[in-house]
Order: C-alpha cells, then structure tokens, then sequence
C-alpha cells in the first residue's frame, strides 16, 4: 500500500494514478452511455412501432417519453439507495434494469407492455444519471475532477451516436425498421434487443471496480477506503479522509428546510436551477433525437436517408460537446450559455419558418404531410444541426456543470435533486406533446421551441451567476 508520504511513483502525475483514475472514471462512465443509448434508440422505431400497434399521435409520444417517468423516479431512488447498498451494487442493478428493458422492449407485444419495459429502463437510465457522475467526482482528485466529470456528458452523447447507428445498420440490413431480419423479428424489435449487450458489459466491467471511498467512510470501513485512495492517490491521502468525513457531516445536518427562504418558498438560487433545467428541455433539443428520422420521413425524405441524417447530428454531437468541455473553463459559463441562446435561436427560427413554407399534401395513408423542396430540405437540415451544434457547446453540459457549482455545500444535493427531477419532467412534457405538436404543423412545434430558446437568452442574462473561477465555499 501506497503511504500518504510517499512520492509520486512511476507512471503517476501531479500526486495521483492518472491512468487507475481514467480507467475508474471510464467504467463508472458507461452508465452514461447507456444513459444516451436507451433515450434515443427508439428513434429508428418510433413509426414501425406506432404502425404495428395501432397508436395514435397521443399515445405514440406517451409511448416514447415513457421511459422518462422511470426516469425521475430512478433518479430520486438511486441517491438514497447508494447510500445504503453502495455505488456499485446501484450500478449493478442500473445494468439488470437496461438488459431486462432491452429484451422486454423487442419482445413487446402491445403498446402497455411497452411502456412497462420503457419505464424499466427508465429507472435505470435515472440511477445512471446520478450514480456515475456521483462516483466519479468521489473517486477523482481534485485537479482532475471536472475533465474526469465530463466523460459522463461525453459517454451520454456517445452514447446517442451509437443508438442512431446501429438503428440505421439493422434497418439497412433488414431493407426497412418494419421488415423482419433475425428469428421472425423485425429489425426495430432489434434495435431494442441489442442495448443488452452494453448494458450486461456495463454490469460486468462494474463489479471490476472498487467502492467509492465515501461509501465506504460512511459505513466505518476507513480501512477499505483507504485501500482505495491508495489505488488512485499518491499523496494527501489522510487529507482526503479527512475532507470526507467533514462533507458527510454536513450532508447529514441538511434538510429541505435549507431550501427555504426565511418568508417561506424556495430560495431564488433554487428557482434559477430548476428554470435551468426547463429551459434545457423546452428548447427541443429531445425531438431531435427521439423523433429526427421521423420528422425527416414526413417531409418526403425516404427512411433510409433519414437515418443517416440522424446519424450524422449525433456526430455532430460528440464533437461540439468536446468543443465545449474546451472552452467552458476558459470563456465561462454565462458567455456560453448566451451565445449558445442566441445561436438557437436563430437556427430554430429557421426550422420554423422552412415548415412554414412547405408544401400540404396527402400522403397513401390520407394523412397530410409538409414537402419540402430539394432547395429548403437542405436548408431543414443545416439549421437543425446548427441547432445541435449550439446546443451541444453550450445548454448541454453547461446547464449539468451550473448545477454541480452554483449551490452551496448546504443545499447542494438537495437542490441538485429537485432541479434534476425538474428537467426530467420537462423532458417528459416536451417528448409527449411533439406528435401532437406535429400535427398543427411542424413549424408550429419549431416556432415554440424559438420562444423558449430566445427566453433562455434573456434569462441567462438577468438571472443566471457566473461560477468560473470560484471555490465550492465562497457560493452563497
């Protein structure tokens, strides 16, 4: 075992493993991926599914945004259950949930045993989303701890970006999502099954790594955590115990009465938190990964290519997310959110006013449908991904980072909680009510986004703080 005096050794950088902390961060991080993965591999099925069951716009997107009322449900569970049972044993059964959903959710044989499995899924897509970040930042040193948090955000887009291709592989494979492939399923039903394979890694890989050091402190095994800051830790390994016991007491002296202002209601930081999280999600940015090959599909671009269009904004995706986890440190939190708004929309905008102009016609099905020319589908398409584009370097991990800082030690799990269980419902609202949206007009469900996304800005502005550069304690 490593001593607290000890100088850094071989391979270690600054007093810490660097390669044991990535190895911890990256296994803790396919919670993440598989976060990504379950919201929006319904993407590619979402048409052949709503046909083979006979849905109807309404229940189309309760069907699809179901998975997130398991969501706010295991987001709000997990907390308190890894307290108790601990973060791997949470990450374990996060992994039993995601392969139990995948398989129930390609055997699905009516639209509620569907919901039943989403929702399964659900719960482990919420204990993830609070479970690895959580572990991670208990794991990481601290001059580390923000590049090793961003993996989550990272592995959550990776995660989108792998869905997307392996909808579009299985459906090219089978010539359509709704034709058969393998064993008389058809290849959507297969879009589902295969998150089986992630999820049972994710359980695996889970059990290869040790407990998070705070669990353990706070059950009385110093001993064992100890141990395990001796894995990553080269030096001020009794100044780590030491700042552990201290946060754990103070975890144990907060209460929801912390959140509260003196003449009653939430405390106007809380508010900013919770409005931070609605706004994420009012801007649409869901729709785009829940139901892009569909919105494609309707305005007369074939299955195939819409897919492959799907595929390409997630690309698009990963890339500005690493993008943003460049500048978020550099440029602040305000100025990126800011131009993030701004860049939104005006790209939403443009959506709108493209559906706006598009041609009513009525499909095989009797249904009416937008057409766009070949001129203005090109121009849906570049707005959408400059839509992602913003988005990605901007709301998406600098909303998640906020969140992490702008808190005091008091309230911070807290308000982390009712903020998330926030963009969890917000998710829900936003991904039931697009099919219905849709059916007024396309650019009717973009103009709302618009008013949301140009709203955010000015909030942004006379509302949200700046926490670059402050400590943890100086938050009032």
């Amino acid at each position: 075992m490593t001593s607290p005096a000890t100088a850094p050794a071989p391979g270690a950088d600054g007093g810490y493993h660097i390669a044991k902390v990535v190895q911890l961060a990256v296994v803790a991080a396919l919670g993440g991926f598989l976060f990504g993965f379950d919201t929006s591999v319904i993407n590619g099925a979402v048409d052949p599914l709503a046909d083979e069951f006979g849905l109807g716009s309404g229940m189309t997107g309760f069907t699809v945004s179901s998975a997130l009322l398991g969501c706010m449900a295991g987001a709000y569970l997990a907390g308190r259950l890894a307290d108790r049972i601990g973060r791997i044993r949470v990450m374990v059964l996060a992994s039993g949930f995601f392969t139990i959903s995948a398989i129930g959710s390609g055997l699905a044989f009516g639209a509620w045993d569907m919901i039943f499995w989403r929702v399964l899924g659900g719960l482990g897509v919420g204990a993830a989303s609070v479970i690895a970040p959580a572990y991670i930042a208990e794991i990481s040193p601290a001059p580390i701890r923000g590049r090793m948090g961003s993996l989550q955000q990272l592995a959550i887009v990776i995660g989108i970006f792998v869905a997307l291709l392996s909808d579009f592989a299985l459906a090219a494979a089978a010539g359509g999502a709704a034709e058969e492939l393998w064993f008389g399923l058809a290849a959507w039903r297969w879009m589902f099954i295969a998150e089986a394979i992630p999820a049972v890694a994710y359980g695996v890989l889970a059990l290869t790594i040790p407990e998070s050091p705070r669990f353990l402190i706070r059950q009385g095994d110093e001993r064992t955590a100890r141990e395990v800051l001796s894995e990553v830790l080269t030096t001020g390994i009794d100044t780590r115990i030491k700042e552990i016991k201290r946060t754990i007491a103070a975890d144990r002296r907060s209460s929801f009465a912390d959140l509260k202002k003196p003449g009653g209601g939430l405390l106007p930081i809380v508010w900013i938190g919770v409005a931070l999280s609605v706004f994420q999600q009012f801007v649409g940015i869901n729709v785009i990964f829940y139901y892009s090959t569909t919105l494609w599909q309707a305005v007369g671009i074939s299955e195939d290519e819409a897919l492959q269009r799907t595929v390409i904004t997630s690309v698009t995706n990963i890339v500005v997310t690493v993008v943003a986890i460049a500048l978020i440190d550099k440029i602040g939190r305000r100025l990126l959110l800011l131009i993030g708004s701004a860049g939104m929309t005006v790209s939403l905008g443009i959506m709108a006013w493209v559906f706006s102009q598009a041609d009513i016609v009525v499909n095989s099905a009797g249904e009416s449908v937008p057409v766009l020319s070949d001129s203005a589908a090109m121009t849906a398409l570049v707005a959408a991904n400059a839509f992602v584009v913003f988005f990605g370097a901007s709301w998406g991990p600098a909303v998640w980072v906020l969140l992490g800082e702008m808190f005091n030690n008091t309230i911070r799990s807290l308000a982390i909680g009712i903020a998330a269980a926030a963009q969890w419902l917000a998710n829900f609202a936003i991904s039931t009510s697009f099919p219905s949206m849709a059916d007024i007009g396309l650019w009717f469900a973009y103009g709302f986004y618009t008013f949301f996304a140009l709203l955010s800005f000015f909030f942004v502005m006379r509302f949200v703080p700046e926490t670059k550069g402050k400590e943890l304690e100086d938050m009032q």
